[in-house]
């Protein structure tokens, strides 16, 4: 699977464009390492770059092509991501007369194709970006899962569309410039990216649920999938095994591979339940044990300090107890300071994201655990990515300071920190600009916006509507983000990530199960913990939430410092004139540590500076304001 690109033009002939395509593709060589693929003819050039994880032969290579008998093309078709129920639909449709040449799932979407057409889409489970060229009508269809695990953007010409699974992808195209305007920044400050929309002006990205059809007389959006508003009738108990009886389902379909699939454990419930249900699957296939990963850094354990609301233990020593309890073979991916503090790493974690991110360390030691993880020879991994979105696991899903507010909860939380009052990582950037752009009434617009959307029961007293608005939310408008995050970090490195809680039969049930019977007694998740108590040690089923960790180390945050403080000193930085001097030189000047004056929020501030900074010069931004 791994990665496509694209180009369409009605009023080119695209067969002499196959090199220009190929380097787009090229471009996302990291994504799919085992293999390429072109199909350039008339109209279209469609482009895959391949990760082996089914049918490893060349049988399973792509873009998947079908022919008349007469040898005419028909339809073209390539897939990046996994369809979980591929053997399913190969069932069916082969009782319908189709017949196939390989076992991979790009030639079951495109046979799904032919029989259903744009409907095809309501059968496919998994995740997935997919391209269809259809050479009968002439038209393109450009497609992306439900709650949009895989990326894809896209670039409308003035005769057609580029595509590509990242942006780097279609700026490397001779006719796109990377051009950033004020809207530009505003999505890149909000914390609350709007569906669609993207950094690089004239780009968009496919809205998760949806289609893009293309045609010669122009586009068309097409919704094939919403979350569904339906009154819950299930008893507690009744509701508790159908959760376990959903995720069992989903974890089981998400282990479809013809290469070993691991697992992600930091001991916490979301990845301890996924790991258990994995190895207890693999067990009763006589396969196994399952390998299971987790990271840690140097000194972290020992040294501990808890935050209030995002941190209150260290992993390691969960993730060991449920490791040992499941049965898994587990390894630590172990990182020192050194690891944290690479320049080089900072400018792949952004390269991998194709824009600045304030989160550091965070992504530095996420797409090093990944280079790990393919290293030690795993291309696929189970994530307990979005159970907290499913389950209403954040604390700002329920405290009525931040639920109960006019804009995005996550968003009133971050407000909290003055230094974030404009958005995570804006600390550093002019006031005035901030003021101009204004990145609040942005995102308290889209949150206004996004509540239009939501599906409601009739009959639902208020708190229980407000209730269903807040994971509305959470799985449009907060997920996205974090599974574009965790999709270009492990694909940076050739490993595909599988979010078996991102599930569409698991994540419509549990949409519609009221707040109360997902949180018994004001315990966090205790629907989700119920439904694998019989797995986990207690320690580990009871553990508080506890985020992905970020050093503590006062050495890190010693060398943001330096290399802030080295590029603020610098008039001809590309970033200079972003920077506010007054915040700048009072942070200069405060000292401290990560954990004392100079906070995690803060710290935030300088680093999405640092990644501006390279930004801004490695991809040649036209910064239009």
């Amino acid at each position: 699977m791994s990665a496509i690109a694209g180009w369409v033009d009605f009023e080119r002939d695209l067969s002499e464009e196959a090199e220009t395509v190929e380097t787009m593709a090229a471009a996302l060589a990291h994504r799919g390492p085992d293999g390429r693929g072109i199909w350039a003819e008339g109209h279209a050039a469609l482009a895959h770059r391949r990760l082996a994880l089914l049918d490893v032969t060349k049988t399973g290579a792509q873009p998947a092509v079908h022919t008349t008998e007469g040898g005419a093309v028909v339809a073209v078709l390539t897939l990046d991501g996994a369809l979980t129920n591929h053997i399913e639909l190969r069932r069916e449709l082969a009782t319908k007369g189709h017949r196939f040449t390989g076992s991979g799932d790009g030639e079951t979407a495109l046979h799904a194709y032919l029989e259903w057409g744009a409907g095809f889409l309501t059968r496919l489970e998994g995740h997935f970006a997919i391209a269809v060229w259809d050479v009968r009508k002439q038209e393109l269809l450009l497609a992306r899962d439900r709650l949009g695990v895989k990326p894809l953007s896209y670039y409308p010409t003035p005769d057609g569309v580029l595509f590509g699974s990242e942006p780097k992808a279609i700026l490397t195209h001779p006719d796109v410039s990377p051009v950033v305007d004020a809207d530009g920044l505003r999505e890149l400050f909000a914390h609350s990216r709007k569906p669609g929309t993207a950094v690089f002006r004239g780009m968009r990205e496919i809205v998760p649920g949806q289609a893009l059809v293309v045609r010669r007389p122009g586009s068309q959006e097409q919704r094939y999938w919403s979350l569904p508003a339906r009154q819950h009738t299930d008893s507690l108990e009744d509701t508790i095994t159908t959760v376990r009886r959903l995720l069992a389902d989903a974890v089981a379909s998400h282990l479809r591979a013809d290469v070993p699939v691991g697992a992600m454990l930091s001991g916490g419930i979301d990845s301890s339940a996924l790991t258990a249900l994995a190895h207890r699957g693999l067990a009763a296939g006589g396969a196994g044990p399952l390998r299971s990963f987790s990271v840690n850094f140097t000194g972290y354990t020992e040294n501990f300090e808890p935050h209030p609301t995002m941190r209150s233990t260290p992993d390691a020593p969960f993730a060991a107890l449920a490791s040992q309890h499941i049965g898994s073979r587990h390894s630590e991916i172990l990182l020192d300071t050194a690891a944290l503090t690479d320049p080089e790493v900072h400018a792949a974690a952004l390269r991998s994201q194709d824009a600045p991110s304030p989160l550091g360390d965070m992504d530095v030691s996420l797409i090093q655990f990944f280079a790990r993880l393919r290293k030690a020879g795993f291309t696929a991994v189970l994530s307990g990515e979005t159970a907290d979105e499913v389950f209403n696991g954040y604390f700002w899903a329920y405290d009525p300071k931040h639920s109960n507010s006019q804009t995005f909860p996550w968003v009133s939380f971050e407000r909290g920190h003055d230094a974030a009052a404009g958005g995570l990582g804006t600390a550093m950037i002019d006031r005035q600009l901030r003021k101009e752009l204004d990145f609040l009434g942005y995102a308290d617009q889209h949150y206004r916006d996004a509540l239009t959307e939501v599906p409601h029961i009739d009959g639902d007293t208020p708190a229980e509507r407000r209730a269903r608005e807040v994971t509305y939310l959470a799985l449009t408008r907060w997920a996205p983000t974090h599974l574009d995050r965790a999709d270009r970090m492990s694909m940076a490195h050739g490993v595909q990530l599988r979010p078996p809680f991102c599930d569409r039969a698991l994540v419509e049930y549990v949409y519609n199960v009221p707040a109360a019977m997902k949180r018994v007694g004001g315990v966090e998740k205790s629907l989700l913990r119920s439904a694998v108590a019989d797995l986990l040690p207690d320690a580990v089923l009871h553990r508080r939430k506890s985020a992905y960790p970020t050093t503590q180390e006062a050495a890190y945050g010693d060398f943001v410092r330096r290399r802030f403080t080295d590029l603020a000193n610098n008039p001809a930085a590309a970033v200079a004139g972003l920077l506010d001097a007054t915040t700048s030189a009072a942070a200069l000047t405060a000292g401290g540590s990560p954990q004392g004056a100079f906070a995690w929020v803060e710290r935030a501030g300088m680093e999405m500076v640092l990644q501006l900074e390279t930004w801004l010069t490695e991809y040649r931004i036209d910064l239009r304001l």
